[in-house]
C-alpha cells in the first residue's frame, strides 16, 4: 500500500474510534496507539499539550519522554512558537533540540489548532534520517485537523 492510501486509511480509523467521544485524552490515546501501528520506521509517537505557557506531556507511545517543554525550544516548542510544522531531517543539526531519546535522529511536529491558537503538538520521531516527507506532512496535518474538530479543547 502507497503511503498515501495508508493515510486514508489512518484517517478513517481514527474518525471511527472517536465517533461520539470528545474527551481529550481518550481520543490522543487512541490516536497514538493508532499512528504507532500504522507508522513504519518510529519509536515514539504522542501529544504535548499547552498549559500554562508550556508544552505538557500528553498521551504517547514509546520510551519515557520529556514532561516540559518550553514554548520556543526544541522542535516542539517551535513548532506552538511558529505555528508551523517542523519536517526535521537530522534532529542533531536542529538549533536547540531537546533530546528526550538519543535513538532519535529525525522528527515531525505538527500543531493542532483550535481558531488561530495552538493548543498542542502531535510529534512523531523516528531512528532514521530523513524519515519523513510531504506525504506524512499531509497526512499528519491532517490526523491534526480531525482531533481538533473531533475533540473538546476547553479543558486542557
Amino acid at each position: 500500500m502507497k503511503k498515501a492510501e495508508s493515510y486514508k486509511l489512518i484517517h478513517a480509523q481514527l474518525k471511527s474510534l472517536i465517533e461520539g467521544e470528545t474527551q481529550i485524552i481518550p481520543n490522543l490515546a487512541n490516536a497514538s496507539a493508532l499512528l504507532n501501528l500504522s507508522l513504519a520506521d518510529i519509536n515514539w509517537v504522542g501529544f504535548y499539550l499547552v498549559k500554562d505557557n508550556e508544552l505538557l506531556l500528553g498521551p504517547f507511545q514509546g520510551k519515557p519522554a520529556c514532561i516540559h517543554i518550553p514554548i520556543g525550544k526544541g522542535v516542539c516548542g517551535t513548532a506552538v512558537a511558529q505555528g508551523k510544522t517542523q519536517l526535521v531531517p537530522d534532529v542533531h543539526a536542529f538549533p536547540g533540540h531537546i533530546a528526550c531519546d538519543s535513538e532519535s535522529n529525525s522528527e515531525i511536529v505538527i500543531p493542532i489548532f483550535v481558531g488561530n491558537t495552538v493548543v498542542g503538538v502531535l510529534d512523531v520521531d523516528s531512528p532514521v534520517f530523513n524519515r519523513f516527507d510531504e506525504i506524512d506532512r499531509e497526512g499528519l496535518e491532517e490526523v491534526a485537523r480531525i482531533l481538533s474538530f473531533g475533540c473538546n479543547w476547553d479543558n486542557i
